[in-house]
């Protein structure tokens, strides 16, 4: 192992006792409680400025003197950790920043974060987190603040002592904790080689090596039958507003969490064995810093979610950082626009039903996608000749000034 660079998220299931699921139930209630809280003292204070022009802030130090206050009058508040509910007021503070920031840049509604919204009791699932003086690890078992211990089925060892954990139910009832560790490097012997990389709906990625092309292997396509089956069991049997779901609602409900939990694991799969492979032949790789939340409200909307960009990204990312590769993100402005060989800006953008670049200015042709990944080595900086290989092992990845 090399020295640590970076955090990644170790996670395991749990075995969870009927005791520890209603502690932890519990224990997201408060938390919960206090998220709509701070979303609704938040809103007020927006209100009030804009009615009387003031500029008053309703940061993290306000919500901490808020908590502060309700633990204090409210019995049942108190009677939870402290930990995860000072965590939530973090996770609130970082949510609506981000939002803030988002809104000042500009960013179209698709591409904005969103400011944060009321958490219910069946559409939140349920999230603690855990700083190191709120969980321990004694006997194989995780211990939280507030008597909660829970087994942990340990699939593989923690390389080093983690310093937080996220502890949350999935969509199947299922509890998972997730513990934050040092990343352990393992670097790779150098190759030689680049790669651009750029991302589409069609093909995944398209690089510029024909042996690293990402097709889109389609797992939501395959899936949709069956998923379509459940969504008519759950039609036929849906409950009238306020009144449980029967047996069989509940069951067709079931079934198609486990089908939609299904293919997010193949997505992550094929995203990570595709990263591993990337990052082991490539010593440098130029991606397309692509936000896929651009295509949510288009009528790609469903391919490109079933193509899994972001997770895919998010993975090769992960892996360059574990295996000390350098991973270069291009902004996607105009590289569809861009001739590779000579530089020259098209005009006009290119349709998405033309597939094929053609320059005005050289009048060179090359697929549409494969142009685009060339354009991303050289907006990374990186020597094109290094993406077929012809450039000497011992060359700098940066072409000359």
């Amino acid at each position: 192992m090399g020295e640590g660079g970076g955090h990644a998220r170790y996670t395991y299931q749990l075995r969870v006792s009927s005791t520890a699921r209603a502690l932890l139930a519990a224990e997201w209630g408060r938390c919960r409680w206090l998220w709509n809280e701070c979303v609704a003292t938040s809103r007020a204070v927006h209100l009030r400025n804009r009615a009387t022009g003031e500029k008053a802030t309703c940061g993290p130090a306000q919500l901490d003197r808020m908590l502060t206050d309700a633990r204090a009058r409210t019995p049942w508040l108190r009677k939870g950790s402290s930990v995860p509910q000072q965590q939530v007021i973090r996770d609130f503070g970082r949510s609506r920043a981000k939002a803030h920031k988002d809104i000042a840049e500009g960013l179209p509604v698709a591409r904005r974060a969103g400011m944060p919204t009321w958490k219910t009791r069946r559409g939140s699932p349920a999230t603690l987190n855990y700083t190191r003086r709120g969980f321990r690890l004694k006997d194989g078992r995780l211990h939280l603040a507030g008597g909660i211990v829970l087994n942990v089925v340990w699939s593989r060892e923690l390389p080093d002592e983690p310093s937080s954990v996220r502890v949350y139910e999935d969509s199947l009832g299922h509890w998972y904790c997730s513990f934050v560790v040092p990343v352990q490097v393992e670097p790779l012997p150098p190759t030689g080689r680049v790669l651009g990389v750029d991302w589409g709906v069609r093909e995944t990625a398209t690089t510029t090596s024909e042996a690293h092309d990402l097709p889109h292997a389609g797992h939501g396509g395959k899936a949709k039958d069956k998923l379509t089956r459940y969504d008519r069991m759950m039609a036929r049997r849906r409950p009238e507003k306020g009144t449980p779901g029967s047996r069989g609602y509940r069951t067709a409900k079931r079934l198609r969490a486990k089908a939609h939990k299904k293919v997010a694991r193949q997505r992550t799969d094929t995203g990570r064995k595709w990263a591993k492979k990337v990052v082991r032949d490539h010593d440098a790789v130029a991606v397309e810093d692509f936000r896929p939340k651009s295509l949510a409200k288009t009528n790609m909307a469903r391919k490109a979610a079933d193509a899994a960009i972001g997770a895919t990204k998010a993975a090769l990312i992960e892996m360059g950082r574990k295996h000390r590769r350098d991973i270069r993100l291009v902004h996607p402005a105009y590289t569809t626009m861009d001739c590779a060989q000579c530089g020259a800006r098209a005009k006009h953008a290119l349709p998405l039903g033309e597939r094929t670049h053609t320059c005005t200015a050289c009048g060179t042709t090359a697929p549409r996608d494969k142009n685009s990944a060339r354009v991303m080595l050289l907006r990374a900086g990186l020597n094109p000749a290094g993406a077929d290989g012809t450039r000497p092992p011992g060359a700098p990845l940066q072409e000359a000034a």
